[in-house]
């Protein structure tokens, strides 16, 4: 019999065994975390606690030194001395003054025999106002042996350039040290008590890890016993896997849902934007088109006089010129927020592409500008309305324009992409300007957003708004060398 059942025996033994080595390695991690986490503590404690030390230092030095600058200033030692006498105490273990050359003139009396702690001025020289010199040493007074924070500052008095002296004193660290040991005791209780908490939460752990294969173990004795309607269900390790399912599952729906409201409070926050301008629209071709159509004419009508003269003649054009920027910021704000549907039909996207290049010929030879076109081979028709599209390309194409200097470059590339598990039409329009900066991406697309000293800021928003109506994206791309990139993105649908 014990042969029989010898290797259930060393099962079981096994199963302690991985027990024990699971709960004893948990352990050593958690205490090596606890104890690298109160280390780190216990460093800036210390650290905090030495800073808060210097700064009382330093406010009593400055405080001494305020006390005693008027009679420093009239040479008056006998009253430099009571008050050092006064001031001197447990904390403030000793007091100097030095003159303008450094040479020590009071002191208290506990340290006017000892040459080793008054002599030698670290701030020699000529020195700012806010000089300081901490140093921490070990001073042996009347037999005792005492840790200090020697503090030196120079004294100066108010409108005057000239340094009157210098003030050193040894502020005591026993508070500091009792501190730092209090703070210290507390840090180790926390890390017993931590490591005690990591034991058993440890011991826990592995308890509940190591239950399946007990409860796998009971189940194969039973069944070799014969039993073999005895059922072996690994609970735990189910109920851990649906668990991790489970999670992974609402992790994978709270994403899909912050995304969605994401994008939904972005679209809301550009609805408001749009009903604000539409508002604004409005009201301004109401209260600005009717009053400049009239002025427009009046000006068309003095303009055909014959007794105007030249420079008459010269102020009517200026104010001609001047009504048609305006009429033209009203047409394209008109434009921008009035909400209008597509008219989607199949087109080819070079097709769309060259026609907008067409368009911008002229332009682009004025300025003799290169463009380079490249086009993937095969590309399937787009379901969108062409006349939208090549309004994009062109508002995309006229920025480039404006940025790119004489003799410059633009770049056109139009292809395939998957993104976000879907295959879209990519566009990438790239110039050789003067470039954007990386804090005005996003910025660039909003209405009134310009950095050019001509336009409205019109432009990229609309062409953001006709790309969103395609369900679309359009962003600023990162380029190599000089000059920016814009990519446009429209989901591609394959023909029937």
């Amino acid at each position: 019999m014990p042969g029989t059942y010898g290797w259930l025996d060393n099962a079981v033994k096994l199963k302690f065994s991985l027990s024990t080595r699971l709960a004893a390695w948990i352990t050593i991690l958690v205490s090596f975390l606890v104890m690298t986490i109160l280390f780190v503590i216990q460093r800036r404690e210390v650290s905090t606690i030495f800073e808060e030390t210097k700064n009382r230092g330093l406010l009593i030095a400055s405080y001494v030194a305020y006390m005693n600058l008027r009679p420093l200033i009239l040479w008056d030692l006998e009253t430099i001395q009571k008050n050092v006498e006064d001031q001197a105490d447990d904390n403030l273990v000793y007091i100097v003054f030095y003159d303008r050359a450094g040479k020590p003139l009071v002191m208290n009396e506990d340290v006017r025999d000892d040459p080793e702690i008054y002599g030698g001025l670290h701030l020699s020289g000529d020195v700012r106002p806010d000089s300081r010199y901490y140093s921490p040493r070990t001073v042996n007074l009347h037999g005792r042996s005492l840790d200090v924070l020697e503090i030196e500052i120079p004294i100066f008095a108010a409108g005057s350039p000239a340094r009157w002296g210098a003030l050193r004193i040894g502020h005591s660290l026993q508070d500091m040290r009792a501190e730092v040991r209090k703070t210290r005791q507390v840090l180790i209780f926390i890390g017993f008590t931590g490591i005690l908490l990591g034991l058993l939460g440890a011991a826990l752990f592995a308890r509940r890890v190591t239950r399946p294969l007990i409860k796998l173990a009971e189940g194969t004795v039973r069944i070799s016993q014969g039993n073999f309607s005895q059922h072996i269900g690994l609970d735990s390790k189910d109920e851990i896997g649906d668990l991790a399912r489970s999670f992974n599952a609402m992790t994978g729906q709270l994403l899909q849902t912050r995304e969605r409201m994401e994008a939904a409070n972005r679209r809301l926050i550009q609805a408001e934007k749009l009903a604000s301008i539409g508002r604004l629209a409005a009201t301004i071709a109401h209260e600005i088109r009717n009053p400049l159509t009239s002025v427009k004419l009046n000006i068309q009508k003095l303009s055909e006089s014959q007794e105007l003269s030249e420079v008459e003649r010269e102020h009517l054009n200026l104010s001609q010129e001047g009504i048609a920027q305006i009429e033209k910021f009203v047409k394209e704000l008109l434009n921008f927020t009035r909400a209008s549907e597509l008219n989607l039909e199949r087109f080819s996207m070079e097709q769309i592409m060259d026609e907008s290049l067409k368009m911008m010929r002229d332009s682009f030879l004025e300025k003799k500008i290169a463009v380079e076109k490249k086009y993937e081979d095969g590309l399937p028709a787009v379901l969108a309305d062409g006349d939208k599209l090549r309004q994009v390309f062109m508002n995309v194409l006229r920025n480039a324009l404006e940025a790119t200097e004489e003799g410059g470059r633009i770049g056109v590339f139009v292809g395939l992409a998957e993104e976000n598990g879907r295959k879209n039409f990519r566009v990438k329009i790239s110039d050789t300007g003067c470039g954007i900066p990386a804090k005005d991406w996003e910025n660039i697309f909003e209405p009134f957003f310009t950095t050019k000293s001509a336009g409205f800021g019109l432009g990229l928003a609309n062409a953001r708004k006709i790309v969103e109506q395609h369900n679309g994206q359009i962003r600023v791309a990162k380029k190599r060398g000089k000059g920016s990139a814009f990519v446009i993105m429209i989901p591609c649908e394959e023909n029937p």
